[in-house]
């Protein structure tokens, strides 16, 4: 796909999950302008490595994820979008900002379910459910744990990864996962690692609030 609108945020998106949006810049007001009249409201997004979300100047991973424009709400000075993650791309090159981002990019082949997975992605889920109540304790739930997901395998699985608390740069190895076995062995790994240091934190604030009393 040539010159694709991109959306450069400082949070990766996974395919099958939302993406709320308070959009204020000029460029990016300018950009969902001309999407309200594309016939397929969809832009990219991609993590930024370096620099911030406004402003320009920004160093940009090249893998992303494709995102759809659902809902569009226009505030005083600004808009407030939903989108959802469809498709993962890879950037080829970035072109000109005009004024917004925009690049030529190749769809990353979707991962393949295969049945065997069944037993695994179910660990993944009881792993990640445990450790987003964990998070939830210390009010740093990405997702309310008890968030129903899609009946799906491959939409729920990438639901999960962003479940998990987990730090941008786990999140953004998730994305690059190349097989369905490599996300769920990796997101339970990853939660497992988080888990003793959520249990910590909530023994802390637990001991903290006791002390206050």
């Amino acid at each position: 796909m040539d010159a694709v609108p991109m959306f450069p945020l400082g949070s990766v998106l996974f395919p099958h999950t939302p993406l709320a949006l308070r959009v204020f810049e000029p460029r990016y007001l300018t950009m969902m302008g001309r999407l309200l009249d594309a016939e397929d409201p969809s832009f990219g997004v991609v993590l930024i490595e370096r620099g911030l979300e406004s402003g320009g100047g920004d160093e940009r991973s090249a893998l992303g994820t494709m995102a759809r424009i659902v809902r569009i709400e226009a505030g005083a000075a600004d808009l407030f979008v939903i989108a959802v993650g469809r498709e993962r791309i890879t950037v080829d090159r970035w072109g000109a900002d005009d004024p917004h981002p925009v690049a030529d990019v190749t769809t990353v082949e979707p991962l393949r379910w295969s049945d065997d997975l069944l037993p695994l992605r179910r660990e993944a889920e009881r792993v990640v459910r445990r450790v987003a109540t964990l998070a939830a304790v210390l009010d740093e739930a990405r997702w309310d744990p008890d968030t129903e997901i899609s009946d799906d395998p491959v939409e729920s699985s990438w639901q999960l990864a962003a479940m998990a608390p987990l730090g941008e740069y786990d999140r953004f190895r998730l994305l690059g996962s190349t097989t369905l076995t490599e996300l769920l062995t990796m997101l339970i790994d990853l939660c497992l690692e988080e888990e003793p240091v959520l249990v910590a934190r909530a023994a802390d604030v637990a001991e903290s609030d006791g002390d206050e009393l």
